[in-house]
């Protein structure tokens, strides 16, 4: 069956995080639906096995194509590490999947040639080595200094950011050694651009600070425009918000994030 412009956007994340390029992506095509899927009853991903979060992909991923997707977001470097290939096998290039990884890589490769770049992310991102092999492939001698920093999500995921706890916390990890010297620093969380601002601060405009959210957008962008899927700017953009369990914490940043009231819609991965 052929895929129509009117068809909606499906993004999914294991929290709020995702909510970044929810956000980024609104803005910049603001005639386009959205259908958000927040696996809420299994965040966070990052402390989660490869196995757990490819089960977990597959499951959101069949809701969003039973949704009537056009094309799916993966808005998490967990998941898009862990379950990218695996998605694309499954929807079987019906529906393009598209990954919060290859976009940002692919701005490093471009603007970083010869230089030391820093990431932040979680233990199932960092230690899945994926920006590092990626960046490698592109033969353009950048080096790269990863760091793990599990305590970010949870303390994003609970409200803590812009205060004195999250601001010590970003910096106990951002003065770690291995960060030393850098002159660019990957944001490998969909959470951390809710701290963007802080970790800005703290470099002091010494180091450039990348987050995918934007950069995402504009991959799906011309994704759309390449595949004539764009939706026409006379539409009225509906968006809605599943969740696999009820959070007081969703609800309100999806409420901060679309500036309108948000009605989730509960929705089990397993009965």
């Amino acid at each position: 069956m052929a895929l129509l412009p009117s068809q909606p956007i499906g993004v999914f994340d294991s929290g709020i995080g995702g909510l970044t390029v929810a956000h980024a992506i609104r803005k910049l095509l603001p005639h386009e639906s959205m259908i958000y899927f927040g696996d809420t009853a299994h965040l966070p991903y990052g402390d989660k096995s490869e196995a757990a979060i490819q089960a977990y992909s597959i499951k959101i991923a069949d809701i969003l194509v039973k949704k009537g997707c056009k094309v799916i977001v993966i808005a998490c470097n967990s998941a898009s590490s862990a379950a990218y290939e695996l998605l694309t096998e499954y929807v079987r290039k019906d529906i393009h999947i598209i990954n919060v990884i290859d976009p940002m890589v692919a701005l490093v490769l471009e603007k970083f040639p010869g230089k030391h770049v820093g990431l932040i992310g979680t233990k199932r991102t960092v230690q899945s080595d994926v920006y590092s092999r990626k960046i490698h492939e592109g033969k353009k001698n950048i080096h790269l200094h990863s760091l793990a920093t599990p305590l970010l999500v949870p303390m994003i995921e609970e409200g803590f950011f812009k205060n004195q706890i999250s601001h010590e916390i970003i910096a106990r990890y951002l003065s770690d050694e291995s960060l030393k010297n850098i002159e660019a620093l990957i944001l490998a969380c969909t959470h951390y651009p809710l701290i963007k601002n802080e970790i800005e601060s703290l470099y002091k405009g010494k180091v450039a600070i990348l987050d995918s959210s934007e950069v995402v957008a504009k991959a799906l962008k011309q994704h759309l425009e390449d595949q004539r899927l764009l939706n026409d700017e006379a539409s009225v953009a509906h968006h809605q918000f599943m969740v696999s369990d009820y959070t007081e914490s969703f609800e309100a940043s999806a409420r901060m994030f679309f500036h309108q009231s948000v009605q989730l819609e509960r929705h089990a991965l397993w009965n």
